[in-house]
């Protein structure tokens, strides 16, 4: 029969991967923010903050008694936070949120990590025993849903935190009840229940787990020494040390378990945001969304760049597994490289790589292809423009037509008329190679449509906005026209799509170009004036909005909108 240890909680680490930029604010500074808030609101938390990890809780023995201790936890908690740079000069555009207030790439310069040292109960060390895998999770998920928040302040945007993925939470142990035990392989097999709970903090304890499961959680121990115990998974780990070895080597600990697994998953972090925005921009070419050929290019140039940048971070970490001697330390290596699974995303975003630069110069080959097309057109048509033969006929029925011999001089109004024909000749065919050049450059132009839809003679229906740039700022309904789709179909699908109304068009207000007016390129916008076909009834956003809302006419001169919508309205006699 498998026997039971309790490992008694000491403290644990917190680490959150980030980029940051240095220009904005330092980091230590944005640390000590991040522990203020932390110390304040889980100190103070509410029924409602409590209400996810009481529902958790409900699956386990005594949970009404599980509960008071969460809440003793959480009133009792310590927390030192710091922040760890890890690449300098690593400057990154978030593509999900490439522009600030004030229009610029939103970019960062720093990747790194916030580390937190937590100890709950640190004045009633007694209580520590009363702490089980199942509570030590639930914190870090009130936490993370705190960061959330204050990462979307104003303040913030310079800092973008890893708030998709769990808090890495380490957790420390350097005492055993009822015994202290050998841990020999014969040891680790007979108590791997007890250890299996804590060797993965995030994935739930139920007490039906199988046999292969413990032995897939509890097979992977790090340590060279029987009185020791070290486990990484991929959002978790457990350490547990004699008190003795604790007190003497904690620091060998910290720094060759510890701080690489930070460290790995900042590299992950960056990995995994390079091979979003490789996606992304992927996907803004071939979708509505417009970006020139050169914008692509030149974002992912640097892209590539930083790919350059961790594959040469990478290189020296591959460097000291073929040569450091501390065989521990080169296993610890191998096992994070290994489960943060960093050979398998470098290969993925390299294949991605490939796959941009194939369409690119795809997209590349279509161009020169036109502007050929275009310039094959010209000279066939200056051939034939100005071709002698065409000449001579013009000029010989001229000399018919006024009953003029071979040796005559031709009159001024002959001179006149074949100055008239080759000006007007000159003139067409400027005007087509202007017209192929404007026809090629407007591929780099992208092209939209705005829909101005009043309710009646006092609201207005406006979308507030998903995504960057101006998120969270209210618009009129609108977005890119498609390939092969006209401005007036395109105003039908996109009011569709973001407020789930059928609309009719009513008139055009005018096309809108100015240089600015979207801070995603050149960008021409056709607004039209729009009346509902159908009731109110099936208002619903959609699409980019975040949500859609009738405005009074009366608040839209309080109300800042997004690009020059503003503009739109007064062209369209809502606002004076």
């Amino acid at each position: 029969m498998e026997e039971n240890l309790h490992f008694v909680y000491e403290k644990e680490y917190w680490y959150i991967s980030a980029f940051i930029n240095t220009n904005e604010f330092i980091g230590e500074t944005k640390a000590e923010e991040i522990e203020a808030l932390l110390l304040e609101k889980l100190k103070n938390l509410s029924e409602v903050d409590l209400k996810k990890a009481y529902n958790f809780l409900e699956k386990y023995p005594k949970p009404e008694e599980k509960k008071k201790v969460l809440e003793n936890m959480a009133k009792s908690i310590t927390i030192e936070c710091d922040w760890e740079p890890f690449f300098q000069n690593f400057p990154y555009t978030d593509e999900n949120n490439p522009y600030t207030e004030d229009n610029k790439d939103l970019t960062y310069n720093t990747l790194g990590y916030f580390k937190l040292e937590v100890e709950y109960f640190r004045n009633e060390p007694f209580q520590k025993e009363t702490l089980t895998p199942d509570l030590i999770q639930q914190i870090p998920f009130i936490a993370i849903d705190i960061l959330k928040k204050f990462s979307k302040r104003k303040e913030n945007q310079f800092l973008l935190l890893d708030i998709e993925s769990p808090i890495y939470v380490f957790v420390i142990s350097k005492k055993l009840k009822p015994m202290e035990v050998q841990w020999t392989e014969e040891n680790i097999n007979k108590y791997k229940k007890s250890i299996g709970t804590w060797t993965q903090i995030y994935s739930g304890q139920w007490t039906d787990y199988s046999d292969e499961l413990f032995e897939r959680r509890t097979k992977k121990n790090l340590s060279n020494r029987v009185t020791e115990l070290h486990y990484i998974q991929r959002n978790s780990g457990f350490i547990y040390m004699v008190q003795k070895n604790y007190e003497t080597e904690f620091e060998y600990i910290n720094q060759m378990i510890l701080n690489p697994t930070p460290q790995i998953r900042a590299v992950l972090f960056a990995l995994m945001s390079i091979n979003n925005s490789l996606d992304i921009l992927f996907m803004k070419r071939y979708s509505d969304v417009f970006m020139s050929l050169e914008q692509i290019e030149e974002k992912t140039k640097n892209l590539r760049f930083l790919r350059g940048m961790i594959q040469t971070k990478m290189s020296l970490i591959y460097s000291e597994l073929d040569w450091n001697p501390r065989e521990h330390y080169v296993r610890v290596l191998t096992h994070l490289l290994k489960i943060f699974r960093i050979e398998v995303i470098i290969e993925r975003v390299n294949d991605k790589f490939k796959t941009l630069y194939d369409t690119l110069q795809e997209l590349y080959t279509k161009r020169h292809e036109e502007n050929q097309k275009n310039t094959k057109r010209a000279v066939n048509f200056l051939g034939i423009l100005f071709g002698a033969g065409f000449i001579l006929e013009f000029a010989n029925s001229l000399r018919i037509t006024f009953g003029l011999r071979e040796e005559d001089q031709p009159t001024p109004l002959v001179h006149a008329l074949l100055t008239s024909v080759l000006g007007i000749g000159f003139v067409v065919l400027l005007a087509y190679f202007i017209y192929g050049k404007v026809k090629t450059k407007s591929l780099d132009y992208g092209h939209t449509v705005d829909a101005v839809i009043q309710v009646d003679d006092r609201n207005i229906i406006l979308v507030k906005r998903r995504y960057a740039p101006y998120k969270d700022k209210y618009a009129l309904p609108g977005g890119f026209i498609k390939y092969n789709e006209n401005p007036a179909q395109a105003i039908l699908r996109e009011v569709r799509e973001e407020t789930n109304l059928a609309v009719k068009i009513i008139s055009k207000i005018g096309t809108y170009d100015q240089k600015g007016r979207d801070p995603r390129g050149k960008i021409v916008s056709t607004a039209f004036k729009c009346r509902l076909v159908k009731d109110l009834s099936m208002l619903q956003e959609g699409d980019d909005a975040l949500r859609v809302k009738i405005i009074p006419i009366e608040q839209l001169k309080n109300l800042e909108l997004a690009f020059d919508h503003n503009q739109i309205l007064r062209d369209a006699g809502v606002l004076k």
